[in-house]
């Protein structure tokens, strides 16, 4: 159990480090994944649908498939962390998205209120399903806020 725990450990750290050498503006890339996870990870059992919508958001904005690819990935990364309580909660996750909005307002333009809307439609739970709707509101209040810091 402690050797499959430790491989699991060096994948992520493996994984994580590459990403940072080998991915074009990987922050803004975990940035945007952030986003997605946030709302995706509300929901306690997301389906293929949330990804799909990804994937569709990601080609908008990015219009190449590795790097699409790799948004999905690593919004799945970060949306099991929080469903597996591996370090990250919806609520550390909000506080790291603030943080690099304090350090990078820019970062608010990559917040995408109508990109991030239908992932709440594939949400069968209404509980849930509102829970993700105050969720957008607050990154509206942040996207708005930061925006005019920019401006």
């Amino acid at each position: 159990m402690a050797k499959i725990k430790f491989f699991i450990k060096l994948k992520h750290y493996i994984y994580t480090g590459l990403r940072e050498v080998l991915v074009y503006h990987h922050s803004s890339l975990e940035f945007r994944a952030k986003i997605f996870a946030l709302i995706i990870a509300a929901n306690e059992n997301p389906q293929d649908c949330e990804y799909t919508l990804v994937h569709e958001a990601g080609m908008q904005i990015y219009k190449d498939e590795e790097r699409v690819n790799m948004l999905i990935l690593t919004t799945k990364e970060y949306v099991n962390k929080v469903h597996q309580n591996n370090g990250l909660n919806l609520d550390s996750l909000i506080e790291d998205i603030q943080k690099q909005l304090r350090q990078l307002p820019r970062y608010a333009s990559k917040i995408d209120i109508e990109g991030l809307r239908p992932i709440v439609e594939c949400t069968i739970d209404e509980d849930t399903a509102s829970y993700q709707l105050r969720m957008l509101e607050f990154l509206y209040k942040l996207k708005k806020d930061y925006t005019k810091e920019v401006s």
